[in-house]
């Protein structure tokens, strides 16, 4: 069952924010809102991330809503995909798993977050009136989720040092 995939991914995910875990457990008990998934793409270096330019949201990770009978990880690929022209494989583990509102007349939902790494030498594609860029994770980018800069800066030094202690 997709919510199952989406628990366990929960479960699995390095970070937990807004209290997710507890909050999917209780809304598992009711008809749950759409479930939304996104990507956070790194290159190599750990230097950049990848971001596309949302009409409404600003820049923010490749990402949105499983579509019914789709699993999150595989809605984040597929995201990832349509809104950036990349189709690379996913991290096994999951990066975070948080709690948002996607729209001010939304209710809160369920999004877990995947991560890639790929070279900013790759080409990009995907939707015309959705460009995607790569920002210095040292640099501020203009989005509704301000939290997500220090997260995906956090996770990103979190597998630079994985990588360093791996590379010995």
């Amino acid at each position: 069952m997709i919510l199952d995939e989406a628990v366990t991914d929960a479960r699995l995910a390095t970070w937990e924010f807004d209290g997710a875990r507890g909050w999917l457990e209780e809304a598992r008990q009711h008809p749950m809102e759409p479930l939304a998934a996104e990507v956070w793409v790194t290159d190599p270096a750990f230097e950049y991330v990848l971001l596309v330019k949302h009409r409404v949201r600003g820049w923010v990770p490749p990402g949105g809503k499983v579509e019914p009978g789709e699993g999150p990880r595989a809605a984040a690929a597929r995201e990832l995909l349509e809104e950036t022209g990349l189709r690379t494989e996913l991290l096994p583990e999951p990066a975070a798993v948080a709690v948002r509102s996607y729209r001010a007349d939304w209710s809160p939902t369920l999004g877990l977050s995947y991560a890639a790494i790929v070279g900013r030498d790759v080409p990009l594609g995907g939707e015309q009136d959705q460009p995607a860029a790569w920002f210095r994770l040292d640099a501020d980018w203009d989005s509704v989720f301000p939290e997500d800069r220090e997260r995906i800066r956090a996770y990103a030094g979190r597998l630079a040092a994985g990588r360093a202690v791996g590379s010995r």
